[in-house]
């Protein structure tokens, strides 16, 4: 499955998005000021989906849903079903809901002027390109791409949003939580001195699997269980370390230079889970020298912590609301639930016409976990420039519900860097 980026199919198929995305881009861009209507389209029906659009109807007035997409009809359905508990906000007609593979041209299409994109990270590249050439503002989850083409094309995007007046904010939600955002600014005042060293983890049992179904063809039974295959997922460090990592580059205001590191598939080695791996350790190494250590695991029977330290040269700190040393200090007011607060900042963002854009920085900080997988699965060091340029995808040949072969597990030492 792991090849280059010159699979025909796939250029055919991506030639036809960007033709669509083209035709869109014509129309005039949308603005909200005031109590406009933010008109949300759906793109992703799972239960992260449906999350982020009760989220973002709690978040302001003025917020419907009027469009639902998913590469599966029944998670359609459901979306239906479940969003009818939102009321007068869930304003979805029989028509504007749509399945397949172009369901999300077809949700971008629509009158809809913001998306939320919540499909499984694959897919979040090209959707995001197509909502922004659409004139759509854009929130989408985390992280943005499981490769480096697809950091690429997302940085692009936030570019030509930030051109077109739109805005882009991603489900990194501590980089809208109070706690968080109130002690990384006496960080950055200099409260621990020079930071020169730090950990971030996300460490935990395991997660849901569906097991596969007689009627399911390969790419049915992979895209239902997403988690597990690199292509969709970036697997796990990328997928669900990434908010630690994204507050340590926000913390170090910037990306590491260079990640080394290990992981493996030593629990979970049932085919049923895929391929990837099921715990990494890396370390990553900032300009100056500055080295902060990372894990993620998901294994049962562990012990386990998620969470974010850093070390500094006059005291040490918790991201999320402590401090140590001489300028001691700790978090003591409060907080809205970060997954609304994250939507408050958006929608209040476009409103004013002055639309927030988080692109660039979660394009980064995925590619930090990029970086580390790739680490990791090749045993080698990887530098921040080798990620970048790197033309590795895991992306299947074409988009199809038919057969998919699953790619051999990563083995250090013998898989290599590309």
């Amino acid at each position: 499955m792991r090849h280059d980026e010159s699979g025909s199919d796939r250029r055919a198929f991506l030639k036809t998005s960007a033709a669509a995305a083209t035709m869109l881009a014509a129309r005039p861009l949308w603005s909200a000021a005031g109590s406009d209507t933010i008109r949300i389209g759906l793109i992703g029906c799972g239960g992260r989906g449906q999350g982020a659009v009760m989220n973002a109807i709690a978040a302001a007035d003025g917020v419907v849903v009027t469009a639902l997409g998913d590469v599966l009809s029944e998670r359609v359905r459901s979306a239906q079903e479940q969003l009818q508990e939102a009321g007068d906000r869930f304003q979805v007609k029989a028509e504007h809901c749509f399945s397949g593979f172009d369901a999300y041209e077809k949700v971008i299409a629509t009158d809809c002027n913001m998306v939320i994109l919540a499909t499984p990270p694959h897919f979040r590249p090209m959707h995001l390109e197509a909502a922004i050439r659409g004139g759509k503002h854009v929130f989408m989850e985390k992280p943005v791409a499981v490769d480096a083409p697809g950091v690429r094309t997302v940085i692009a995007s936030g570019e030509l949003a930030a051109k077109n007046g739109l805005g882009i904010v991603t489900g990194t939600q501590r980089r809208h939580q109070k706690s968080y955002v109130e002690t990384i600014a006496r960080l950055h005042d200099g409260a621990i001195g020079e930071i020169v060293a730090g950990e971030v983890a996300w460490n935990q049992g395991s997660l849901w699997m569906n097991p596969r179904k007689p009627e399911w063809s390969d790419m049915e039974w992979q895209l239902r269980n997403w988690l597990y295959f690199t292509w969709l997922s970036g697997d796990h460090i990328v997928e669900q370390h990434v908010h630690n990592l994204d507050v340590m580059n926000w913390v170090m205001r910037g990306h590491p230079q260079k990640a080394r590191g290990s992981g493996g598939r030593q629990v979970r080695t049932d085919s049923a889970y895929g391929h990837i791996f099921d715990h990494f350790n890396i370390a990553y190494e900032f300009d100056g020298g500055a080295r902060w250590f990372s894990s993620c695991r998901q294994i049962d029977g562990c012990s386990n912590w998620v969470g974010e330290h850093a070390i500094g040269a006059k005291g040490s700190a918790n991201p999320h609301g402590s401090i140590g040393g001489p300028a001691a200090w700790n978090f003591s007011g409060e907080e809205r639930d970060p997954y609304e607060q994250e939507h408050v900042d958006l929608i209040a963002s476009i409103r004013a016409g002055k639309p927030l854009n988080e692109a660039r920085q979660i394009a980064e900080s995925t590619l930090t976990a990029i970086m580390g997988r790739m680490a990791a699965y090749s045993g080698q060091e990887v530098t921040w420039q080798q990620a970048m340029d790197s033309k590795e995808t895991w992306a299947p040949a074409q988009y199809t519900f038919g057969d998919l072969a699953v790619a051999p597990v990563p083995m250090p030492g013998k898989t290599k860097l590309t």
